[in-house]
């Protein structure tokens, strides 16, 4: 069945269409064009979008210190040298290729529905969430770490409590006022948070020793937190595939947002390495978070220490922003297809997903007290599990679909693209089993949960008792089977 050929069930394939943020020519443009028009003005900028990937993926340095600590500066610059080769390209190759196959909110849901099924999509979706939750729990617990340097009471009792909710809540209104202006909060954040170590690299060229970034770990190597400071420091890629739906020309702008984006993180992450480890001598039990900001101040004076130490508040700020935004397009993209009830797919006056922000940044509050070290590791997991399941629907859309229109396509065949995830297959595997019983334990009830919640939605729909949109039993299908490269706009290279 063709788009062109099928004129009376047009509209049914139209509405399935639209909730992936595609705009389709009509016969009868009244009220279409009006509707398009008035929301390409609250469309997420090209510059804009490579700041939120910078921060779904970074927010600068911050964290990479581990790294140093677990296996000293030889290995930790290899580590962020090579590291993208073997897991990051790969990632963003498959996340440009899918986003722009399918550019509209939901990202890898849809593309691990329109290769295994519905389930598959609702537990893709379930394990991004979940992760995605503990990490922004995560960060806030991380910007109250670094406040209590300025305001001790924000070290535990009541007031870290207040602290806690307090940022939870004005960032989640940040959120709420509207994507436009969380990506250009993104810009000025990213600009001023990374500014300093761009100076701290040219203050420290007269004092570089390039012997110093040769050492290596002397036997003491810890390997499981050094892949795992490498694995936290340089994923996500795939996150900002929920917001395609909301970016101007998806196709065309998403691709080369990742290429710079990728390339302000590596350098980002290079540079204050070959800084301080090559102006310092080398006190590995010094390297923890923080350190950079100490490094910092030895190498070009206090104001650069506190700049940094600004800066680092900043980043996590940026994070959160970028992590729910994510969270919160995905649930309105599995509410569009039918996933979750359509009231999780209403947006505010602003034109975001306010539920979708409510129970995301609700989740993130309930997960801010609690011990993080084991919950990480859980994060981490889950989101190895989701990634394995995207690398399989990468190549299963390659041969189930293959004249799917691609405006960007990975210009291999499958063979090869075969050989391009090994690498990162086999990487996340090894980080799983580098997971303790607890990990395990944690990952499968929220596995079992996901499982349970899938059917329950099932069971609710056949019942009626709440209403779902219907476009996830036609919409998808029909229009990944239809839009083939005969139909396809010509192909992006970067």
């Amino acid at each position: 069945m063709a788009l062109s050929s099928q004129t009376d069930a047009r509209g049914g394939v139209e509405e399935g269409v639209a909730a992936f943020g595609m705009e389709i020519e009509s016969d009868t443009k009244t009220g279409e064009t009006q509707h398009i028009a008035s929301s390409k003005s609250n469309k997420l900028k090209f510059f804009p979008l490579i700041f939120l990937i910078y921060f779904e993926v970074s927010g600068g340095p911050f964290g990479e210190e581990t790294a140093v600590e677990a296996a000293g500066p030889l290995l930790a610059l290899l580590g962020f040298i090579l590291f993208p080769f073997v897991w990051s390209i790969p990632e963003a190759l498959l996340t440009a290729e899918l986003a722009t196959a399918y550019p509209g909110n939901g990202g890898y849901v849809v593309w691990a529905w329109n290769a295994f099924g519905p389930f598959w999509g609702f537990l893709m979706g379930w394990w991004k969430w979940v992760g995605g939750v503990i990490n922004n729990a995560a960060i806030v617990a991380l910007c109250l770490d670094y406040l209590k340097i300025i305001i001790p009471a924000f070290r535990h009792g009541p007031m870290r409590i207040v602290g806690i909710s307090v940022c939870t809540v004005v960032l989640s209104y940040l959120n709420f006022s509207g994507l436009t202006i969380v990506g250009w909060t993104a810009v000025i954040l990213g600009m001023i948070s990374l500014m300093p170590f761009f100076l701290m690299f040219f203050f420290s060229i007269p004092k570089l020793k390039p012997s110093r970034w040769m050492v290596g770990p002397k036997g003491d190597t810890n390997w499981s937190l050094y892949f795992n400071t490498l694995f936290w420091n340089l994923n996500f890629w795939d996150n900002a595939s929920t917001l395609a739906g909301e970016m101007d020309h998806p196709q065309r702008t998403f691709p080369r947002a990742l290429f710079y984006s990728g390339l302000l993180s590596c350098v980002g992450y290079i540079l204050p390495l070959l800084a301080i480890t090559g102006a310092l001598e080398l006190k590995r039990e010094l390297w923890t978070d923080g350190y950079l900001a100490d490094a910092a101040g030895h190498i070009a004076g206090a104001w650069l220490k506190y700049w940094i130490e600004v800066g680092s508040v900043l980043s996590t700020v940026g994070m959160f922003e970028a992590q729910l935004s994510s969270a919160s397009f995905q649930l309105l993209g599995m509410a569009e297809i039918g996933l979750l009830p359509a009231f999780m797919a209403k947006r505010s006056v602003y034109n975001t997903p306010f539920l979708g922000i409510l129970v995301s940044a609700g989740g993130t509050l309930l997960l801010s007290f609690v011990n993080f070290t084991t919950i990480m590791w859980a994060a981490n997991f889950l989101y190895s599990c989701g990634m394995l399941l995207e690398f399989a629907s990468f190549l299963w859309l390659r041969h189930k679909f293959p004249a799917l229109s691609r405006p960007f396509r990975v210009p291999v065949k499958i063979p090869c693209l075969i050989v391009i995830v090994t690498a990162p297959v086999a990487l996340l595997l090894f980080i799983m089993t580098l997971a303790n019983l607890a990990v395990y334990i944690i990952s499968i009830s929220v596995t079992v949960v996901g499982v349970l919640g899938y059917f329950l939605m099932n069971a609710c729909k056949k019942r009626n008792l709440m209403v779902f949109s219907v476009t996830g039993q036609s919409g998808v299908q029909s229009f990944a089977e239809d839009r083939t490269e005969e139909q396809a706009e010509p192909r992006l290279n970067l």
